[in-house]
């Protein structure tokens, strides 16, 4: 009774939208221009950040003393924060070097040195708490928990629930009213794809962050 009243209060808050259209043409399009698009901003973005880390070497080569240094890790879900240690400059040098793909950010005030590495994988925190769900406003969802503790971890793009209701069986959408478990990236790639075939709007596809 609770997942039919969800679904009948999601119907309501959705604006009425016909049911989209999905052509082979305007998704190979669409593929081909943002990959089109990733590598000219790859490209662009190469330059400046051979030259940042290169700025900060020099900047560390003139440091004296030990410089505290930690690393800020950013998850597809979720984020960890670990201290390194206390490191010579000749060391943080090597290390950056050793991970060029790593931002970083050097406070000499603090004397402090901050890298920043992302992942493609969910963090520990998330691969055991991490859920896919509909929010309010009926929203594809990932949350921290189960969904009706409402805690977002990312907003993906809101769902024609009418479409949903005409294609998959009722025990599917009860799954997905009541939160679907995701443990890992399969999950949640599987999941991912599954429901961008019922996106109000093909191309909308917000991944907010929520912290």
């Amino acid at each position: 009774m609770m997942e039919f009243s969800l679904w009948k209060n999601l119907k309501k808050r959705l604006r009425n939208k016909r049911r989209p259209m999905w052509l082979l043409g305007a998704i190979l399009f669409s593929l081909f221009a943002g990959s089109l698009a990733l590598n000219t901003e790859n490209i662009l973005a190469a330059p400046n950040l051979a030259e940042h880390q290169s700025s900060i070497v020099k900047t560390l080569e003139r440091q004296n003393g030990l410089l505290s240094v930690k690393l800020h890790q950013i998850y597809v879900c979720g984020e960890e924060s670990k201290p390194l240690g206390r490191m010579m400059s000749k060391q943080i040098i090597e290390l950056l070097q050793a991970h060029p793909e790593w931002k970083t950010v050097l406070d000499t005030e603090q004397s402090t040195v901050h890298f920043e590495q992302s992942i493609d994988d969910m963090s520990e925190h998330c691969k055991a708490n991490a859920y896919m769900g509909v929010d309010k406003k009926g929203n594809l969802t990932l949350f921290d928990g189960v969904p009706k503790k409402e805690k977002v971890v990312r907003t993906f793009f809101q769902l024609d629930v009418r479409y949903m209701e005409s294609s998959l069986p009722q025990d599917k959408l009860d799954q997905l009213a009541k939160g679907i478990r995701i443990s890992d990236m399969d999950e949640y790639n599987s999941v991912l794809s599954t429901y961008s075939d019922f996106a109000i709007e093909q191309n909308q596809k917000v991944m907010k962050p929520a912290y």
